[in-house]
């Protein structure tokens, strides 16, 4: 087995499946945690759906657990989520905000409690924030809560008392608009030169998982593109 590991929350999805990719190779030994499988992956922890999330936080911790047995963790990447708009008037107000938290908070939740148990002293958390989140959000209510929920998260995982081990990091990020088919797809006429390539991301955490630019534990980087250049901004 290789001697680095790495969990991605999310391994399904689009930016998901370019991060098992990259770490696939560079060697690592990579788990995906989705509603379905990652044939890349070298293991699969299927998420099961459910209403209740005490129910779905302790089903994914429980198959987490046997997983891995002993083995601990370089890194666990949470890149779940997803997009819904509605502001408070909308009629799908309720259905949205209950889907974005289920998608953003509850992922980000079992995350960080994975981290605690299974992660190296010195390993990487990384959480999916939004750009957007860092103010109003009076279009997307459900997301822009849910988003800032992550980034407070992984501000209080920062403190000394937060229960991760000794030396390890967590670090969220803020992008803006990930270039994803999905989003091509929807907005077919948008600059995508100010989109952010799933790949930069993808290196981005490799290289923060191997301590290389690694940003403080509780950091919010905001991930800025324009021309086709991104480049990873702290949050003031």
């Amino acid at each position: 087995m290789a001697a680095n590991r790495v969990i991605v929350y999310g391994g399904r999805g689009a930016l998901g499946s370019k991060c098992v990719e990259h770490f696939k190779s560079k060697g690592w030994w990579v788990a995906c945690i989705d509603m379905a499988a990652n044939d890349e992956a070298n293991e699969n922890v299927i998420v099961k759906m459910s209403e209740s999330f005490t129910e779905q936080a302790g089903q994914v911790t429980t198959d987490v657990a046997q997983l891995l047995g002993e083995h601990k963790v370089d890194a666990i990447l949470c890149v779940a989520g997803g997009w819904a708009g509605g502001k408070c008037s909308s009629k799908d107000l309720y259905k949205n905000t209950d889907l974005m938290w289920k998608q953003s908070v509850w992922t980000s939740t079992i995350s960080s409690h994975l981290a605690a148990l299974h992660l190296k002293p010195g390993g990487l958390l990384t959480l999916a924030g939004a750009k957007a989140a860092l103010s109003g959000t009076a279009g997307m209510v459900g997301y822009g809560m849910a988003k800032a929920a992550v980034h407070q998260l992984c501000q209080s995982l920062a403190e000394e008392k937060s229960g991760l081990p000794a030396g390890a990091a967590a670090v969220a990020i803020l992008p803006v608009t990930l270039d994803t088919p999905m989003n091509r797809k929807f907005m077919p006429d948008a600059d995508f030169g100010s989109w952010t390539p799933l790949e930069y991301v993808a290196e981005t955490f490799f290289s923060w998982a191997t301590g290389v630019q690694r940003p403080a534990s509780g950091s919010l980087m905001q991930l800025m593109t324009s021309g086709g250049e991104t480049q990873a901004v702290a949050a003031p």
